[in-house]
């Protein structure tokens, strides 16, 4: 029975992939997915309580509707056309370093703040039409921000690293201090492969769209206060969280809602208007992105009713002479699964990291791998948050997303290999 619930777990992935390429609505063939496969195993509450769950998380809903709100309100003052007509003549003479410059700014930005999620949609909101109006194809451009989305590895506060110190017996900055050399190295080796990805593909340059949102005026007289109120909320953030001006700590709702205030003062345009636009934004981001993002983890409750989850994870702490390449492997592939690495490095951590030791290695290497290993393989999932917010920017599917960041991230995880498994 076990092995006939993997055979139906495997399948209904393949199914999935399948409809996605086919371009079907991700919302609902995920959401068919997870129900049919906890249906089968015969707990269908699994994936009906991990839709109720899922769409009152707090944290991911004020990070992704308030920046959307905020976005709704740049684009009704017209300061994004002023940021982005500033910057654009810039970047477009950045050639064929613009998208790496992307992906490696984006992770510098994600070290302040430590949810992915959170950074794609407060940096893309910028960022892709940037890079879009500069001459980059929409998939490339929100892949070149999603690539740059495991920048948290360096946060003192990202759940992984205080984990890894406490099974050591170390600090946490030890931890990071392990880790930092192979984690620069994997985000640099990714964003030189993306950005060659994308001289190959001929995605780098020379793109014109048609939508009016990406467009630009050449006539436009560019206000710098228009331009400057864009970035305001990003600054707050990455000031307070990195401790510079400890006052401007604060969340990712309270920094979007100052930028609001600060668009109505500065353009003096109706504050109703801005109101309504505000609430709208985010209303459209809960229905347009949040929705994937629920209906990802109903799919992902099905994968754990049958046991497939559980089963991936016991065949790697069964076989210790594998350790290191099972602390590589196994959250990468779970994480490109499922959109998360938490679950398989957690686990894996949990249960073969504290004996390090014997297999030739430390527990802060160990760990570093299997958490670092998984954030890679979530920045190449077609379900991650982060992914769907970039894809949602860029006006296309996730898919087209992954099959760009794919090659920079498998090269990632070589290096990040090689760097902490030797």
């Amino acid at each position: 029975m076990e092995t006939l619930r993997i055979v139906v777990a495997l399948l209904a992935t393949v199914a999935v992939v399948y409809f996605l390429v086919k371009k079907y609505d991700t919302k609902l063939v995920l959401l068919v997915a997870g129900v049919f496969m906890a249906t089968f195993a015969l707990e269908p509450m699994k994936a009906f309580d991990a839709f109720a769950k899922t769409m009152v998380s707090g944290g991911l809903i004020q990070a992704i509707c308030s920046v959307l709100g905020f976005a709704a309100v740049l684009k009704i003052t017209e300061c994004d056309k002023h940021l982005v007509n500033m910057l654009g003549g810039v970047l477009k003479r950045a050639g064929i370093f613009l998208v790496p410059a992307a992906t490696l700014l984006t992770f510098a930005i994600n070290v302040a703040l430590p949810s992915a999620a959170g950074c794609a949609a407060a940096v893309g909101a910028i960022f892709i039409p940037l890079l879009i109006h500069s001459g980059v194809r929409p998939a490339m451009a929100a892949a070149a921000v999603f690539s740059g989305t495991y920048g948290s590895m360096l946060n003192p506060g990202l759940s992984h690293n205080p984990f890894i110190a406490e099974l050591a017996s170390v600090s946490v900055l030890e931890v990071i201090n392990t880790h930092k050399i192979a984690t620069i190295s994997s985000i640099v080796v990714a964003a030189i492969a993306l950005g060659l990805l994308a001289v190959y593909l001929k995605e780098h340059k020379g793109y014109v769209s048609d939508d009016k949102d990406f467009q630009m005026d050449t006539t436009f007289k560019v206000n710098p206060l228009y331009a400057l109120v864009n970035i305001i909320p990003l600054a707050i953030l990455v000031v307070g969280f990195a401790g510079w001006v400890p006052a401007l700590k604060m969340g990712v709702p309270q920094a979007m809602l100052i930028g609001v205030f600060l668009a109505v003062l500065v353009t003096r345009t109706s504050p109703a208007k801005v109101s309504d636009g505000f609430f709208n934004g985010m209303g459209g981001a809960y229905a347009q992105i949040f929705g994937i993002i629920i209906a990802a983890t109903v799919f992902v409750s099905g994968l754990q009713a049958l046991g497939a989850v559980d089963s991936f994870i016991s065949v790697l702490i069964s076989n210790p002479s594998m350790a290191s390449i099972g602390a590589t492997v196994g959250p990468f592939l779970l994480a490109v699964v499922t959109g998360s690495g938490d679950a398989a490095a957690f686990a894996f951590n949990k249960a073969v990291t504290p004996f390090a030791v014997e297999f030739g290695t430390t527990i802060e290497r160990m760990g570093s791998l299997s958490a670092l290993s998984g954030a890679i393989g979530r920045t190449m999932s077609p379900l991650a948050g982060a992914a769907i917010i970039c894809a949602g920017f860029a006006k296309v599917t996730t898919i087209e997303v992954v099959k760009r960041t794919a090659l920079g991230m498998i090269l990632a995880l070589f290096a990040a290999y090689f760097v902490l498994a030797f």
